[in-house]
């Protein structure tokens, strides 16, 4: 698995002064010597070798500036990443504060009705409220913080939307090889996708819902993302992954790019399937720590 270059600003901003020191100093001295002193004209073969030096110093300088920008451009989009994974952090902790204010007003009305000896209504007071309770602590399971914040934020999203939603957790995601919040951008442009999909799929879609499951294996952790929403066209599947490839009308085709890129430089993997009156289903894998050359 390779890794990034890591950009040290630094440095970076050091070569770049210098290279183009370089450059125009170089253009500098052929134009003197070949125009700016009277009575000096440069030999043929003497030319030729400055000029091959100088295009090899731009065309050094033109390298190193190409990949630095390169690390920058991903350094700038693991950022974003970042930045999105904290934004679910703290949305997850707002939610958990304000279910915990409500937790206390629950109790509060509970009690009230075990001392009016209003046992019947308590009871069906406690089965309605369980459901959101139980449901607050299914994204929970996992060791993974990042990743439970993740799943917190969407299964609120789920419930506002009546989207039902199928969350199976068999893993505890403890020893993936990718940071947390890569793992996150790409559950998070799969459910949201699936999200829209069920949207556009009508009231058989929303019927269907969306499952999410987290398992592993031996060597490696896995995900399936799966809805019921209109099938992807077989011709498109191919090129899913493509950057500028969307199926929607107003997207832009980097989603689904983005998570391909963000698997293969962590060494994992995803496939799709897709068949209609059926499901779409993308499955991917990460390897685990200490096993990246078995899996």
């Amino acid at each position: 698995m390779s890794k990034p270059h890591r950009v040290d600003i630094a440095k970076t901003t050091v070569f770049v002064i210098v290279i183009n020191s370089l450059q125009i100093l170089m253009m500098a001295v052929i134009l003197f010597l070949q125009f700016g002193v009277r009575g000096i004209h440069l030999r043929e073969n003497h030319l030729r070798l400055l000029v091959l030096v100088a295009c090899l110093v731009v065309s050094a300088g033109a390298a190193f500036d190409i990949r630095d920008a390169l690390n920058t451009r991903r350094l700038l989009r693991d950022s974003s990443a970042m930045s999105s994974t904290i934004g679910h952090m703290t949305e997850l902790n707002n939610t958990l504060r304000a279910q915990r204010h409500d937790f206390l007003n629950h109790l509060q009305v509970v009690g009230s009705l075990i001392e009016l000896q209003e046992y019947d209504e308590a009871e069906r007071y406690l089965e309605k409220i369980y459901g959101r309770v139980s449901a607050a602590g299914k994204a929970m399971k996992t060791a993974n913080p990042a990743v439970n914040a993740l799943l917190q934020v969407k299964l609120a999203a789920c419930e506002r939307a009546g989207i039902p939603v199928q969350l199976v957790i068999r893993s505890r995601w403890d020893d993936l090889v990718p940071e947390g919040w890569a793992m996150c951008k790409v559950l998070s442009n799969l459910i949201d996708n699936a999200i829209d999909a069920i949207g556009e799929g009508g009231e058989e879609a929303l019927v269907h819902g969306l499952r999410i499951a987290l398992t592993e294996d031996e060597k490696t952790c896995r995900f399936e993302i799966a809805n019921g929403g209109p099938a992807i066209p077989a011709d498109m599947l191919p090129r899913l992954f493509d950057a500028g490839v969307t199926t929607k009308a107003e997207g832009h085709g980097m989603g689904l790019y983005i998570v391909k890129t963000t698997l293969d430089e962590c060494g994992g993997g995803i496939t799709v399937r897709s068949s209609e009156g059926g499901e779409t289903v993308f499955s991917g894998w990460v390897p685990r720590r200490g096993k990246e050359n078995e899996a």
